[in-house]
C-alpha cells in the first residue's frame, strides 16, 4: 500500500490547488499513511485522501462534506470539495476544504504522555458523541477503511476471542477514527470525517479507549467518561472488536498497549460468558 509519506506528493497538490482555486502552505504541510494535508492562502486548510476504489464501497469517498449536515457537534466547517480518479491505479483522491482547527491535534493517534485536557474539554467530546449517536445516516462506517459488517465484527473478534456471541443490538452513527490525533485541545474539537457512518454503539469510545492504553490513567479515564456505552453489552463488542486488532496475528511484541487491552478484554469475555449463561437458564 502506498504510504504517501515516502512519496511524492507534489502533482497531487497541484491538482487540488487548481481545483479549489487556492495555493497551499507547504510549510505547514502535514503527511500521513494515505492522507496529506496543509493551510491555504486564504487561511482555511485542505485536506486530501487517498484511497483504493475497493475501499469506498456503496457509501462512496464523501464523508467531509456529508458529515456537514450533522449537528450538535464541535467540528470544522466544510467548504469546498473536488474529487477524481487516478490516471494509473484504481484509486479516487478527494481533496476536502474545511475552516481552521480552533486549536492542535492532542497528539500522535497513539498517546504515550498523558495529555492535559480540562473537565469542559471532556464535557464536549461527551456532547458530541452523544449527539452523533442520536442522528441517523444510511453511511456505513469504515474503521481503518474497511465497511463494518455484524461479518466483520465477528469475523474480527473470534480470530482472538473464538467463544463469544457476536451479535451486535444497537447501530448508532460513529466517526469510526476517533483517536487522538483527530482531536483537538484546548477547545475541543473532533475532525476528519472521511469514515463515519452507522456502527455498532461504542465504536467511538472503545476506540479512543485503544488509542490511550499506553496511559493506564487515560484509558481508565476515557472509560470513566464514556461508562454508558462501555457498559452496554454492544460497547463490549467493541472492547473487544478494537482489542482483537490489537492482540490479534499482526501483534507487535513491544506494543505498549497489549497488556491494557488484554487485561481488559479477558474481563469482558467473562462477562459476556456469564450473562449469556444466565440468559439460557
Amino acid at each position: 500500500m502506498t504510504d504517501l509519506r515516502r512519496v511524492s506528493v507534489d502533482e497531487v497538490l497541484e491538482r487540488a490547488e487548481t481545483a479549489l482555486g487556492t495555493r497551499l502552505d507547504r510549510a505547514s504541510m502535514v503527511r500521513k499513511r494515505r492522507s496529506v494535508g496543509a493551510r491555504t492562502e486564504r487561511g482555511t486548510w485542505v485536506r486530501i485522501e487517498r484511497r483504493g476504489l475497493e475501499r469506498i464501497g456503496a457509501q462512496g469517498g464523501d464523508g467531509t462534506p456529508s458529515a456537514e449536515a450533522l449537528s450538535g457537534i464541535a467540528k470544522p466547517a466544510w467548504l469546498a470539495g473536488v474529487a477524481w480518479r487516478d490516471d494509473a491505479e484504481p484509486v479516487m483522491w478527494r481533496a476536502d476544504e474545511t475552516r481552521l482547527l480552533p486549536s492542535e491535534p492532542v497528539g500522535p493517534a497513539v498517546v504515550v504522555d498523558v495529555p492535559e485536557l480540562s473537565p469542559v474539554w471532556w464535557a464536549q467530546l461527551n456532547a458530541s458523541l452523544d449527539s452523533l449517536a442520536r442522528q441517523r445516516t444510511n453511511r456505513i462506517a469504515t474503521p481503518d477503511t474497511e465497511t463494518i459488517t455484524q461479518d466483520l465484527v465477528t469475523r474480527t473478534i473470534r480470530q482472538v476471542f473464538p467463544h463469544v456471541d457476536t451479535t451486535v443490538d444497537e447501530w448508532h452513527p460513529a466517526h469510526a477514527d476517533l483517536n487522538w490525533a483527530n482531536v483537538t485541545a484546548p477547545e475541543f474539537c473532533l475532525f476528519d470525517w472521511e469514515d463515519w457512518g452507522m456502527a455498532p454503539r461504542g465504536l467511538d469510545s472503545a476506540t479512543l479507549w485503544a488509542a490511550s492504553l499506553a496511559v493506564p490513567a487515560l484509558a481508565t479515564h476515557v472509560r470513566a467518561e464514556r461508562s454508558a456505552d462501555f457498559e452496554s453489552r454492544d460497547g463490549q463488542l467493541m472492547t473487544l472488536f478494537v482489542a482483537a486488532k490489537i492482540l490479534g496475528p499482526y501483534a507487535h511484541p513491544e506494543d505498549p498497549r497489549l497488556e491494557g487491552a488484554r487485561a481488559l478484554a479477558e474481563q469482558v469475555v467473562k462477562e459476556l460468558q456469564a450473562d449469556w449463561r444466565r440468559s439460557c437458564r
